[in-house]
């Protein structure tokens, strides 16, 4: 009854409450979203949002139909990929940097053992450097995570400027030494900031030190210093440093996937999830600062 492609349609729209950004990550016209959405409607024989020049939002119907287009979906996938002979197995350790897993990564990854429900995902969430460490030594099959700007290796995601972020309240005493809030070593936003400050000879201390993405953001809504992270995915309650606060730039980082060596029953699962991840990758960071690079 229903068309899968115009539910597809209508739970992008749902998500991003906008037809514009809805046609962006669904590479098509606003026209066509918009028509998808009058033929969903004229199915149902119900509105499904409310539109004006400023806003859209659901309908009571349209939050209905929320539930319904999931279930749907899903079933329609399971069935797809039922009898098409090719669903995927075997196990697949993949690695993730918190920063990416506090934004819309588990989205991805819900997707991902939906359509591929026979898959064995292992999911280990580390320090960017820990990351590649562990594929170095065969312990992880792909991972998501951060290089610097100069690196080489892995398939590019996209490209983000590091900026100096804190609490709103905070006031910087120039005279006195830089509060950080950093991960601990080898954490590679930790290295950056302390060379760029130390090029620019700026004196700095450690307030904190956590390997936890919540840890840092909580003291860093408390005040008790500034942290580097990546433009695009600033964490709620914190904002960037104004440049008049004098701190030196810190450069940009790439978001890469890494594959490991190893092959055999994790190859096709690990290539598979990689493509999820590009295909989404737009829904891992926020629109602010999003520099796209070439995949």
């Amino acid at each position: 009854m229903f068309d899968p492609t115009q539910l597809r349609t209508f739970l992008t729209v749902a998500q991003t409450l906008s037809f514009t950004q809805a046609a962006d990550r669904l590479g098509l016209r606003q026209s066509t979203v918009s028509q998808q959405i009058r033929r969903l409607e004229d199915t149902a024989g119900r509105q499904l949002f409310v539109r004006d020049t400023h806003s859209v939002r659901l309908t009571e119907d349209g939050e209905a139909m929320l539930g319904f287009a999931g279930t749907i979906l899903e079933a329609n996938e399971r069935a797809a990929s039922w009898f098409t002979g090719t669903r995927l197995r075997g196990r697949l350790r993949f690695g993730a940097s918190e920063d990416f897993v506090s934004t819309r990564l588990p989205e991805i990854l819900e997707g991902f053992r939906r359509e591929h429900p026979e898959v064995d995902l292992e999911l280990t969430v580390e320090l960017s450097a820990t990351l590649h460490e562990l594929l170095a030594a065969g312990r992880l099959d792909l991972v998501l995570a951060k290089r610097g700007a100069d690196g080489t290796r892995g398939r590019l995601v996209w490209r983000d400027k590091l900026v100096w972020i804190g609490s709103d309240r905070l006031r910087l005493d120039p005279g006195r030494p830089l509060p950080l809030v950093v991960y601990p070593p080898p954490a590679l936003t930790r290295a950056r900031a302390l060379t760029v400050l130390e090029q620019g000879g700026r004196a700095w201390r450690v307030t904190c030190t956590s390997r936890s993405l919540n840890g840092l953001v909580a003291a860093a809504r408390a005040g008790l210093g500034v942290m580097p992270y990546a433009r695009g995915m600033i964490p709620p309650g914190l904002v960037r440093i104004p440049a008049r606060a004098g701190l030196p730039e810190l450069g940009a980082v790439d978001m890469v996937l890494l594959h490991g060596t190893a092959r055999g029953a994790a190859r096709e699962p690990a290539e598979a999830l990689a493509e999820a991840i590009l295909a989404g990758g737009d829904r891992l960071h926020g629109p602010d600062g999003f520099t796209p690079g070439p995949a």
